[in-house]
């Protein structure tokens, strides 16, 4: 298997690691080697790849026993079970297993590694409590020459300043992310970089508009682009299923409701399939104010009311104060004021419960030292 066509200087140097091993005899460092790999391809996204490695590896495994090698296939099955799925309980226990057989065998690699990731969990699932537990775990265990777990500590670090507002507060943990991916060469790192900021500030220009009704402002399309071109250059396929989506908020954002509509079309379907159902309300929405201002009221009103129906208890409150505010928006151009009433009155509430979240951030962060990287 060739690394060389995704790109990757640690996917390059990972291969070179293990054909040294196993000319040199090293049959069970080869093995964690090749466990270490599955793990990067997955994050490269060539899921496959990593599918029928990993029961190679498990094969291995079974006809003999070796807790270090246990502990990488764990790692790796964790990282597999959020980007096959975006299911971050399934990913946690997997980590959470994968700490306690590094644990005992010794292997601080995988511990800083599991670490990093389930902090990365907690800020998916807005955890932040279990965030600072996590980062605190990993920080203590991590030693200088583990980059890329280091760069994963410092970008999570980033978005969850950047989660609160704190913008100038997250520049230098981003920074120190991508200089730490970059001089390891972890070009999934880099990418993961691009795309999250790039969420967040989408997500804070649609909270701008629909939260605190301000002006249509500059949308961030180049962010978008730049990892459309970061991807498409490093061969980095993790995100492709989800920046088409990211690009229609923008053009929604930008009154650019023509372009929108067909991006929401094509990938709404499988973003709900990839697990990611509690973001389709939010994003139905704003294809019902597609259809809404191209003047497809019919088409508009059945949409609005398929997204009411797809709010799910584990919708984030943020995007829950995006599917109100832009229901409101939607029913108030078609004439539904009632509708749009209660729409406003839930939104306000989804709105409130967000900055109560944010609070809570800052309060986790502050009280564990967090606030700027070392």
């Amino acid at each position: 298997m060739s690394a060389g066509a995704f790109h990757s200087r640690l996917l390059r140097q990972v291969e070179q690691e293990i054909e040294q091993a196993q000319l040199a005899g090293r049959q069970l460092q080869a093995q964690t080697l090749r466990a270490r790999r599955c793990g990067l391809l997955v994050r490269h996204g060539q899921l496959d790849l990593a599918r029928g490695e990993l029961t190679a590896l498990y094969q291995a495994l079974f006809a003999s026993p070796q807790p270090e090698l246990a502990a990488w296939l764990h790692l790796a099955e964790g990282l597999l079970g959020f980007y096959g799925g975006y299911d971050s309980h399934s990913a946690r226990e997997r980590l959470l297993h994968a700490d306690a057989v590094a644990a005992e065998a010794g292997c601080l690699e995988v511990q800083v590694e599991a670490q990093a990731f389930l902090a990365h969990l907690a800020f998916v699932d807005h955890q932040p409590e279990q965030l600072v537990t996590h980062a605190l775990a990993a920080r203590a265990l991590a030693q200088p020459e583990q980059g890329a777990a280091l760069a994963r500590w410092h970008l999570v670090l980033a978005l969850a300043h950047h989660l609160t507002d704190s913008q100038e507060t997250a520049q230098p943990w981003y920074q120190r992310a991508r200089a730490l991916a970059a001089g390891c060469g972890d070009d999934a790192l880099v990418s993961a970089l691009l795309y999250n900021m790039a969420v967040i500030r989408v997500a804070r220009l649609r909270e701008a508009e629909l939260a605190d009704g301000a002006a249509r402002g500059p949308v961030p399309m180049a962010a978008v682009d730049s990892i459309t071109h970061f991807d498409g250059a490093m061969g980095v396929a993790a995100l492709d299923p989800l920046t088409p989506l990211l690009r229609a908020q923008v053009l929604v954002a930008a009154g650019q409701f023509e372009q929108a509509l067909p991006l929401y079309q094509d990938s709404l379907p499988e973003t709900v399939g990839l697990g990611l159902s509690r973001l389709g309300s939010s994003l139905m929405a704003d294809l019902a104010w597609c259809r809404a201002r191209l003047g497809q009221a019919d088409t508009a009103l059945a949409q609005a009311r398929q997204a009411e129906l797809e709010i799910e208890p584990a919708c984030h409150p943020d995007d829950l104060g995006i599917t109100h505010s832009r229901l409101a928006q939607v029913y108030d151009y078609l004439g539904q004021a009632e509708a749009a009433e209660r729409h406003r009155t839930l939104a306000a509430q989804a709105w409130m419960a967000w900055r109560g979240l944010q609070a809570r951030w800052r309060a986790a962060l502050a009280a564990a030292g967090l606030q700027q990287p070392s």
